[in-house]
């Protein structure tokens, strides 16, 4: 059995290799049942356990434990831990670092929509929010698509440049912008990836043509832009099914009136499977990609990783 750490997986999962294995993965049959959801103290911790499987080939399972008393002592607050076994035999076939590869999965899910969603002329890009995700988000996003300009918000200044200079030592120039209204007036594609429990996107910032995606709320009480932004929008989901269980802005504009399930108009397979549609109404669109994760994404990408130990 195999371990792969956390550079490891960095190694094995390079973002274009990602992607494209997402994109044609995501095309075949994943069996995919709801998560399960444990409180070992009674308390706001939590145990996550997230199974798929491809029958008769593989089988994966993820543990996500969020603890977020970890914050006083300075601890992680989630982590994460991926084992795979062969469907073949039982036997278990590798453990992964479950945080890493969900960080990778994640930003990797994110700039393919984008790929697809946002105008072809895209040219400044926008990473809302100073947390683990925000790097990966960005070289996701450069390794589809070219930008001339890259801005980083946060709410914290430190952080937002500490940001900034990690993506220089990548060879990645960005910019830290202070004013949310003035990023999002200059973004052609935004990717929120904060833990917001309270919109802090306004309607009235983005401009028509943009391209948003909501990463940071996976619950139903968590909001990044205002529920009722969504009856306005095009809106497309990494999951319908996952999205309208605990995706936020878009579980809480359903719960408004605001739209109907319907109005999600794809997922991200299906964004995958026709990558030349028009799925863009026009240039002055605003597409929305609501992702809250789901389990099909850490099989492909964790199937990868152990793959790249056989080559």
């Amino acid at each position: 059995m195999d371990y792969f750490d956390s550079s490891a997986v960095k190694k094995a999962l390079p973002y274009p290799l990602l992607i494209e294995a997402l994109a044609s993965g995501l095309q075949l049959p994943i069996e995919t049942p709801s998560r399960s959801y444990f409180e070992p103290n009674n308390d706001a911790s939590c145990v996550l356990i997230m199974p798929a499987w491809k029958t008769q080939d593989i089988f994966g399972v993820k543990l996500v434990s969020v603890w977020p008393s970890n914050k006083a002592i300075g601890s992680p607050t989630v982590s994460a831990v991926y084992v795979l076994l062969s469907c073949e035999n039982g036997m278990p076939l590798a453990v992964i670092d479950g945080t890493e590869l969900t960080l990778r999965r994640t930003a990797a899910a994110a700039a393919l929509a984008a790929k697809t969603l946002a105008r072809k002329n895209s040219q400044t890009l926008a990473i809302l929010g100073t947390g683990a995700l925000s790097v990966p988000m960005v070289e996701a996003h450069v390794s589809l698509q070219k930008f001339e300009k890259i801005l980083i918000w946060g709410r914290q200044k430190a952080k937002a440049l500490s940001v900034v200079a990690e993506l220089h030592t990548l060879g990645i120039e960005s910019t830290y912008s202070e004013d949310l209204g003035d990023t999002l007036a200059q973004a052609d594609v935004v990717a929120a990836v904060t833990t917001a429990t309270e919109p802090f996107i306004l309607a009235k910032w983005l401009q028509p043509g943009t391209h948003l995606g909501l990463i940071g709320a996976f619950t139903p009480q968590m909001a990044e832009a205002e529920p009722d932004f969504m009856g306005k929008v095009q809106v497309f989901a990494d999951n319908k099914a996952a999205v309208l269980e605990k995706g936020g802005e878009i579980y809480q504009a359903i719960q408004q009136g605001v739209i109907a399930p319907s109005n999600i108009e794809g997922e991200l397979a299906e964004l995958a499977t026709h990558p030349t549609r028009s799925w863009r109404k026009n240039d002055q669109a605003i597409t929305v990609f609501k992702s809250v994760g789901f389990a099909s994404l850490d099989l492909i990408a964790a199937e990868l990783v152990y793959q790249s130990s056989l080559a």
